[in-house]
């Protein structure tokens, strides 16, 4: 099970960590993908990590502007959002799948490839 938490409403240019914990298995052989789901549109994926060599890839517009992270001792990954924007209101959501290796965005943003989901988180951007 996953479990996603640090959602919450700010202002355009802030910030907020999200976090999204494995509460029922070990994140070592996992990739972790952060998606996320805007009112009226489809889910697309935000950013990815691979947990054995910490290996990341992102979405263009989470660029410059996100980081994802592993703490595997709270097994827990991170994602630290930077410079918000109203564009980036949503609901997100982390979801594992069995990886070992290195990764890239074009190897992870597959949503179909997961097999395990959080409940997903509310941001909200917005003046």
């Amino acid at each position: 099970q996953l479990v996603e938490s640090g959602g919450d409403s700010v202002q355009p240019g802030g910030s907020l960590r999200l976090s999204c914990l494995a509460s029922t298995f070990t994140l070592d052989y996992f990739a972790i993908g952060w998606f996320r789901q805007a009112p009226g549109k489809e889910r697309e994926a935000v950013s990815c990590i691979s947990i054995s060599d910490s290996s990341t890839g992102y979405a263009d517009s989470a660029k410059g502007r996100f980081t994802i992270s592993v703490d595997a001792a709270k097994n827990t990954v991170y994602l630290q959002m930077n410079r918000l924007e109203v564009e980036d209101t949503g609901v997100y959501y982390c979801a594992a799948v069995r990886h070992h290796g290195p990764l890239s965005f074009n190897l992870c943003h597959r949503q179909s490839d997961y097999d395990t989901w959080g409940r997903g988180t509310q941001v909200t951007v917005s003046a």
